[in-house]
C-alpha cells in the first residue's frame, strides 16, 4: 500500500527510502544494490543472487530495474578464447544524486503546476448566498 506525502514526511526517512521512493525499487532490489555497494569488486549476477539467497532469475530481474534506474552499472568481460560474462558494479553517487536532484526539481515544478490548476478551479468559486438558495 503507498504512502501519503504526509505520512512520508511524519516517518523517519533513511537514504534507502530514497530508492523505493524515487523509483519504486522492492526490497530484494535494495538488497542487490547493498551486496553491490559492500563488496570491494564488481560481482556477477551468481554472486549477487548467492549474497542475496535467491534464484538467479529473480535477482536477474531486480538487477535489471537497478540498471533501468542508474543505480549500477553493467561491464562486458571477454574471456581470451571467446564468449563474455557481464559484472555489475555501483553508479557514481554523484551521478546517483544528481539524478534524484533532477527528479525531485522535475516533480517540485509539476506539482507547482497541479496545485496551480487547483487554485485556478477552486479558487473563484463562492460559496452559495441566502438569497441564491431560495
Amino acid at each position: 500500500m503507498s504512502k501519503s506525502l504526509a505520512e512520508m514526511l511524519r516517518n523517519d526517512m533513511q537514504c534507502e527510502s530514497l530508492l523505493e521512493c524515487f523509483h519504486g525499487l522492492k526490497d530484494l532490489d535494495k538488497r542487490c544494490f547493498e551486496s553491490l555497494i559492500t563488496s570491494a569488486e564488481p560481482l556477477t549476477i551468481d554472486e549477487i543472487a548467492e549474497n542475496v539467497d535467491r534464484e538467479r532469475s529473480t535477482v536477474y530481474r531486480a538487477v535489471q530495474r537497478l540498471l533501468e534506474a542508474g543505480f549500477i552499472e553493467k561491464e562486458q568481460i571477454n574471456y581470451e578464447q571467446g564468449g563474455y560474462y557481464h559484472v555489475y558494479r555501483p553508479t557514481d553517487a554523484g551521478e546517483v544524486r544528481e539524478d534524484m536532484q533532477r527528479m525531485l526539481n522535475d516533480w517540485y515544478a509539476k506539482i507547482g503546476q497541479l496545485i496551480q490548476e487547483f487554485e485556478d478551479k477552486y479558487g473563484e468559486q463562492q460559496p452559495p448566498t441566502a438569497s441564491a438558495e431560495q
